[in-house]
């Protein structure tokens, strides 16, 4: 059981339905919680946990594992679930020091997946909510977003400090200890993956105008700091690697009932779910341009999207899992055979399919036209209820 929070939910009273949070197994969407928006995350979505895991008691189903973005992690929400014995899985949040400090040790185990696609190594902690088990994770696609960020921010940040440098070394100091003084100053707040190589020079100054004599002595010196900016590209990558590594916990302590890898798959199936009820963002239906002040009626409006995602991703589901049974495929929109279609493109596919009705004095004909065999081949996995629309009739 997945329960995933909007990241830009409307106001209960600005006329755009408020989505609080998503209620999927399975891929198959089971409700929708509608909130406003001065409501936190924090709070609605453990309150919808807490009311959906008493009406799964109540109806004495099997206990369900809760995933969730790190909207709802927090040391009081965990402590709740945990002492009402709800099993979960949450992204745990990098700003915490429990966190960061898991990521600045890292570790020599790691672990890696077949495909050596994703890389693990797990931690149990022992927090003020309880014990938990956590899973630091990062994959190829991670890693690569995070050094293609950071080689941008040491772009910008290079140049940042050759300028502050050029500024610094236009100054003149009256002694040296003033200089490093200006020199330490200026480097707070510097990134550990820059260094700067600093020079204070001494510049004589004499007395009176002109050129001084060879055997003057100067009457006093002015000191100046020469620096350079350099990127020491070692530490750079090891930043980049604590960025590509998120943290996934759970209160499902036993490796045996979920291993590390399972850990991280179920949370990576949220995307599922973010595309699920992406549709009912989509210009084509049509939400965002439909205005409802009253919650009954944003509620109403909710429930119908939620229907109409429920056959939608009901009908996707049927015909995903009868493509991978029979080892099957279909084109995908560039002809490539594909087992994980969308239904908006089947869909697409079923477009420009007509009726022809042809009556005369005894009898009376449909004929479907342009039904291809790809479209049987849909119809066929989907059930012959679907074969039966779609069947011409005298």
């Amino acid at each position: 059981m997945r329960v995933k929070g909007n990241g830009k939910p409307g106001a209960a009273t600005s006329g755009t339905p408020g989505l609080g949070g998503r209620v999927q197994a399975t891929c198959i969407p089971q409700g929708m919680i509608t909130r406003c928006a001065l409501t936190s995350y924090k709070v609605s979505l453990l309150a919808a946990v807490m009311a959906i895991q008493k009406q799964l008691r109540e109806a004495n189903a099997e206990p369900s594992v809760y995933v969730a973005d790190n909207g709802i992690y927090s040391e009081p929400n965990m402590r709740q679930l945990n002492a009402a014995g709800i099993k979960w899985i949450s992204r745990v949040s990098e700003t915490s020091t429990e966190a960061k400090t898991v990521l600045h040790e890292g570790s020599q185990d790691w672990q890696r997946s077949e495909d050596g696609s994703i890389q693990w190594f797990c931690r149990e902690m022992e927090l003020p909510q309880g014990n938990e088990r956590w899973v630091i994770v990062r994959t190829s696609a991670s890693e690569q977003r995070a050094q293609a960020s950071l080689q941008r921010q040491v772009s910008r940040a290079q140049t940042s400090w050759e300028r502050k440098c050029w500024h610094l070394s236009n100054q003149r100091f009256a002694c040296e200890a003033d200089a490093r003084v200006a020199l330490e100053r200026e480097l707070k707040g510097k990134p550990s993956w820059l260094q700067v190589d600093s020079d204070i020079q001494a510049h004589p100054r004499h007395a009176g105008k002109g050129r001084p004599r060879k055997e003057a002595s100067p009457a006093t010196y002015q000191w100046q700091i020469v620096a350079t900016v350099t990127v020491n590209q070692p530490r750079v990558d090891e930043e980049a690697l604590r960025k590509a590594c998120c943290i996934v916990g759970t209160n499902e302590l036993e490796s045996e009932a979920l291993s590390d890898q399972e850990l991280v798959t179920t949370y990576k199936e949220q995307g599922g779910i973010e595309r699920g009820f992406r549709f009912l963002k989509d210009p084509l239906f049509l939400a965002s341009s439909v205005f409802v002040k009253k919650p009954k009626r944003i509620i109403a409006l909710s429930l119908i999207m939620v229907l109409c995602l429920l056959v939608y991703r009901l009908a996707e589901y049927r015909l995903r899992a009868h493509l991978a049974a029979t080892e099957q495929t279909i084109p995908d929109q560039v002809q490539k055979p594909t087992a994980r279609p969308t239904m908006r493109w089947v869909f697409q596919c079923f477009e420009g399919i007509e009726l022809l009705h042809v009556q005369t004095s005894t009898t009376s004909l449909t004929i479907v036209l342009r039904l291809e065999s790809v479209h049987r081949l849909i119809l066929a996995l989907l059930g012959p209820l679907y074969e039966k629309i779609y069947n011409p009739s005298g």
